[in-house]
């Protein structure tokens, strides 16, 4: 059974929300990411599968990676089945 998700995971996950429904980075920093899913995606699934905490974690590292100019391909990158 899926356990409920707490403040910080509901808060965190409408903010995301908003941003991506606003547009995302390609409006708000006229960007492209280079990862499928897109950065707020991944950190959206892993905010909702690991908790706030760790999820901000992993998109962090992942934002961090993301809009590499020098990067020929989109690159699929799920976020992982277990924290790592």
């Amino acid at each position: 059974m899926k356990q409920p998700l707490g403040l910080g995971q509901r808060l965190c996950l409408a903010l995301i929300g908003r941003y991506q429904r606003g547009g995302g980075a390609r409006r708000y920093f006229n960007l492209s990411c280079n990862f499928e899913p897109s950065c707020s995606e991944y950190t959206r699934q892993a905010i909702a599968r690991f908790g706030a905490r760790r999820g901000i974690v992993l998109g962090w590292q992942r934002i961090r990676r993301c809009s590499d100019p020098d990067c020929p391909h989109i690159i699929h990158d799920p976020i992982p089945r277990e924290y790592p």
